[in-house]
This record gives C-alpha cells, sequence and structure tokens, in this order.
C-alpha cells in the first residue's frame, strides 16, 4: 500500500471528525442527546404544512431525528457523498436497501463469501420473492461482465468478511454502470476511512456500524450513505413501513465511536498485519487470510484493519484451539476492542441453519479473528499457546 495514500486517508478522516463547536448546544464538547419520540408544531398551519410536504422538519423519531441527523451526516462526509441513514442493525440497511430495489422475479448479481446473514437473507427472504441471486468470484472481472446482462443489482463486499477477498471496486462499479445496474457495497471491513466507494464509483455503501463506526460492542446499528435521490428513495419505500429506524441513544453512541475511528484503526491494523505475518510461518498453518499478505491491494483500498482469517491443517484439534484460548474469547461480530476468534465449523452450520443446505464457502479449517487493541507480543503468546495446546 502507498504510505502517502494511507497517511492521507488517515488525515481526512481526522480532519472530517474534528470538533464542531457549532453542531452542539451551549459549546458542549459532547453533543446533546434528542431522546424523545415526536416533535411538537407551534401552530396548525405549521403541521399542516409539515404533513402536506411543504416544509421539512422533525416529526417522529421512527422518521428523522437530530441526534440520528447528525450521525448521518457525518458519515455522508466520510464517504464524500450527499446522504445517508442509519438503520438499527447492518442487516437492517442490507435488507432495507435490497428490497427498495429489487422486485419480484429480478435477478441480482453478487460476489462470493459475503457476510453469512446476508447470504442467508438472500437465500430465503428473497427467494420468497422470487429473486434470484448469481454468485460470482469479484476477483475474476470476466466473469462478473458476464453475469451481468438482464440483472437488477450488482451486491459487492470488498474485503470480504471471512476469505478477505479484496476486489478492484473501481472496476467492478464501472462494469454494472455499463450495464445500467445498480451497485452496493457493504464497506464495513475497511470503513471509510481506508475505502470510499463513492469516490470509486458505486452507487450506495452500507456499513454494519456496530463494527469499527460504534468500535466499542455497546452499539447494534447500520447505516446506508450515497446520492440523494437514492438514499431518499430508500428512505422514503421502506423505512416508515418496516420500522427501520436508528434510536438516538445508539446514533449518540456512534458520534462518540467516530471521533476515535483513525486512532483505532491503524492500532487494529499494525497488531493484524503482523499477527498474519506471524501465523504464515507456523507449521501447522496451511493459509492466512489478509489482504496485504495477497500482494498490492487493489486501487481505492489505502490501508487494512484488523480482521482476517488462516486455516489449520488437521494435526490442530479447532474446538481444543477455541478452548484453549485466553485472550481471544469466543465470539461473534468484530471491529471492538476485545479481540476474538470464530472457527468456519460454527459459522458455516449458522450460515445453512436448521435442515438447510446453504453453504456460504468458507472452509471447515478456517479460524476469523478479530483483533483487539490488547497489543500485539500477548495476542501473540495467546495464539502461540492455543496451537500447541490444541496440537495432537
Amino acid at each position: 500500500m502507498s504510505m502517502d495514500a494511507r497517511q492521507s486517508a488517515v488525515a481526512r478522516a481526522r480532519r472530517l471528525l474534528a470538533h464542531d463547536p457549532h453542531a452542539h448546544a451551549d459549546a458542549a464538547v459532547v453533543p446533546s442527546i434528542a431522546q424523545t419520540s415526536l416533535f411538537t408544531f407551534d401552530s396548525f398551519a405549521e403541521m399542516a404544512d409539515t404533513f402536506a410536504g411543504k416544509r421539512t422538519r422533525n416529526v417522529y423519531s421512527r422518521t428523522t431525528n437530530p441526534t440520528v441527523s447528525m450521525f448521518e451526516r457525518k458519515i455522508a462526509a466520510l464517504e464524500e457523498t450527499e446522504e445517508a441513514i442509519g438503520f438499527p442493525s447492518g442487516m437492517a440497511a442490507i435488507s432495507g436497501t435490497v428490497l427498495a430495489f429489487v422486485k419480484p422475479r429480478d435477478r441480482m448479481v453478487c460476489v462470493r463469501h459475503v457476510y453469512p446473514d446476508a447470504y442467508r437473507f438472500f437465500e430465503t427472504l428473497l427467494k420468497k420473492l422470487e429473486v434470484s441471486v448469481d454468485y460470482v468470484d469479484g476477483s475474476d472481472l470476466a466473469a462478473v461482465a458476464a453475469a451481468l446482462p438482464g440483472a437488477a443489482l450488482l451486491y459487492l463486499e470488498s474485503p470480504t468478511s471471512w476469505t478477505m477477498q479484496a476486489h478492484d471496486v473501481g472496476a467492478l462499479a464501472a462494469l454494472a454502470r455499463r450495464h445500467g445496474l445498480l451497485s452496493v457495497i457493504d464497506n464495513s471491513w475497511a470503513t471509510p476511512v481506508f475505502q470510499r466507494p463513492i469516490a470509486l464509483g458505486v452507487d450506495l455503501v452500507i456499513h454494519s456500524a456496530s463494527k469499527y463506526i460504534g468500535g466499542h460492542s455497546d452499539t447494534v446499528a447500520g447505516v446506508l450513505a450515497g446520492r440523494t435521490e437514492l438514499v431518499a428513495h430508500v428512505r422514503r419505500s421502506v423505512c416508515p413501513y418496516i420500522g427501520a429506524k436508528l434510536a438516538p441513544f445508539e446514533a449518540w453512541l456512534l458520534i462518540r465511536g467516530l471521533r476515535t475511528l483513525p486512532a483505532r484503526i491503524l492500532a487494529h491494523e499494525e497488531s493484524a498485519l503482523e499477527l498474519a505475518r506471524r501465523l504464515t510461518a507456523h507449521p501447522a498453518v496451511t493459509a492466512v487470510h489478509h489482504p496485504a499478505l495477497a500482494g498490492p491491494l487493489p486501487p481505492g483500498l489505502t490501508g487494512t484493519t484488523g480482521l482476517f482469517s488462516f486455516e489449520v491443517d488437521a494435526s490442530i484439534d479447532i474446538p481444543a484451539l477455541c478452548d484453549a484460548l485466553e485472550f481471544f474469547q469466543l465470539g461473534v461480530s468484530w471491529g471492538g476492542h476485545e479481540s476474538l476468534a470464530i472457527p468456519a465449523l460454527i459459522a458455516r452450520a449458522q450460515a445453512a441453519g436448521p435442515n438447510s443446505a446453504l453453504d456460504f464457502g468458507v472452509p471447515e479449517r478456517m479460524i476469523r479473528l478479530n483483533i483487539g487493541l490488547e497489543g500485539t507480543e500477548p495476542l501473540w503468546a495467546d495464539l502461540h499457546q492455543g496451537l500447541a495446546r490444541a496440537s495432537h
């Protein structure tokens, strides 16, 4: 990766997230929370004009709220786009966005190895609408181009959240435009610090804000960003009816998390890259999936974060390894201050669901790590002793 591009990306994020004294009441260094369900009117005329669409203002927090709007403005600025919508979860952002732009019997194209719950949504609820999904290797531009004609939407995730495949997002977005498709990307892994898909030509960007944006494992949230007309379509056609609103308190926690995002990302990146390099030298490790180890990063990806995976050979008892870890806790999600591990054996079962043959394509002997902020050396000592104790 280019050091200048990486430093520029971090500096830009810090500048955009700097304290804005004009946004906070009474010069408070921390913004207050508009913890209210509704907003009242001064007169009949004001209320009538608002409901008739002649003026815009807050009415009910299921639609808009000042604290939520502050968070949305910050995300839109970070993603270099016009608007954003907060959602109560990353999956609400994914499902709400897709449902706003596909109709029954449409076809989607999706890159392989996407977030397991997104895959489950595509393969279950969308099937009820007779929406079909073709899964294609996102690194194979020719295969993607061949799959696009006749599709309604191209769904991307880069890097992917299990195999960590980093794609040429700009090239994929250009293919979608050429075929008249809407392009949507899950940018949770890279964050707006290290990848800005709108600038690369993507139409809409989704984040699970529960991850790095929140950063403290105390908030479940999602966000969608893009051009005004696209975001307005989602806000108008889906959000009021499925109740997918971000609460003011969660928005306030996300604003808090954004303040430290650039600093946290650098710490996650440094530890994860060093641990990934050390794991490549371990005799029982057969593969390490980290974008920086796969060659030069693709255009537009200026840094890496703290999520990667590795595979072990048959000499390692995976349940024993999981139970031997001390710093690494066993848990889903990622992006928080604590280090986490989840074996693919468990994730595959979740992705499939009961009595189902669904398989999102991740090898059984893979383990995904979220590298937290405990420091490289204690985390390496934990991995090293865990692998030793699990060897047979």
